[in-house]
């Protein structure tokens, strides 16, 4: 059992960090290479987490899940299952606090878009010029699409490739519908830019508003569900203590049902994740 735990490990490890594939101590290379370093890339673009980092602290919550499974059931069963379901803890925590900082990043579209409408209208900047003064002021998690936009805008001078090369980098509905609104505005000309932007402010702060109140309505919901794993968790602390609760824990049939048990919990809380997640907005001009 050491010995299968140990090469798990390794496998685990060597494929997370060192991008080996199977047994081959051999990098990933080709397309499925740069498609996974891609994905893993943009999973870890905006973290302060590298990927190494991630895999250790991953091992080790599993690790740590399988002990503290085997010191309270007794058995090999609830020690897997409490080891796959520690393992998860980390990527999902990394995942969650991309989602706040990109939600609070979102929200500084109204004050973006309001620059913009001030440069634009009352400065009589042009439309380039005045988007990427703006993306130099903008959140940290946004700054690198508006550079990389700048930079094609700077070598081809193209506004079409440089606004579909932001819409790229910041993946968000509200940078599409400003950026289709931009190039219009660039080159079509008119002057009811300074009213479409108005409009579109409005709405932003009504979405932002909206969601921020709905995430404090939540807020009750979100810590109950805490309860989910505590509870849980203190009966089978308290069962070790009542009659031959650790005997009965290490049968065969006590080893099954809290492998089941274990199941439902984690349904309950994937579950109640998933009700109170916000729905996301669709974009509609990614071309």
């Amino acid at each position: 059992m050491a010995l299968l735990a140990a090469a798990g490990v390794h496998l685990l490890y060597t494929s997370l960090a060192l991008g080996h594939r199977h047994l081959r101590a051999t990098p990933l290379s080709g397309p499925d290479g740069d498609a996974w370093r891609r994905r893993w890339s943009a999973r870890l673009a905006s973290s302060e987490v590298g990927l190494h980092q991630l895999a250790a602290v991953t091992i080790t919550s599993a690790v740590v899940g399988a002990l503290a499974g085997f010191a309270v059931f007794g058995g090999v069963l609830p020690s897997v299952a409490l080891a796959v379901f520690a393992g998860t803890f980390p990527l999902a925590s990394q995942r969650a606090r991309q989602r706040e900082r990109r939600a609070a990043a979102m929200d500084a579209w109204p004050r973006m878009l309001e620059e913009l409408r001030t440069q634009t209208s009352s400065l009589g900047r042009s439309i380039p010029q005045a988007l990427f003064d703006v993306g130099r002021r903008a959140p940290i998690e946004m700054r690198s699409a508006f550079e990389a936009a700048h930079r094609e805008w700077l070598l081809s001078t193209d506004f079409t490739r440089a606004t579909r090369v932001l819409k790229a980098g910041l993946a968000d509905p509200t940078a599409d519908a400003a950026c289709e609104t931009l190039l219009v505005a660039h080159e079509v000309g008119g002057t009811d830019l300074d009213r479409r932007l108005a409009a579109l402010i409005e709405d932003r702060i009504n979405d932002t508003q909206g969601r921020k109140d709905a995430r404090a309505e939540q807020a009750g919901a979100r810590f109950a569900r805490r309860f989910v794993l505590v509870v849980p968790a203190g009966m089978a602390m308290a069962g070790m203590s009542v009659g031959t609760g650790r005997a009965a824990y290490q049968t065969a049939t006590g080893q099954a049902l809290v492998v089941v048990a274990i199941a439902l919990v984690v349904a309950c809380w994937v579950w109640a994740g998933q009700i109170m997640t916000l729905p996301e907005e669709q974009r509609v001009f990614d071309g």
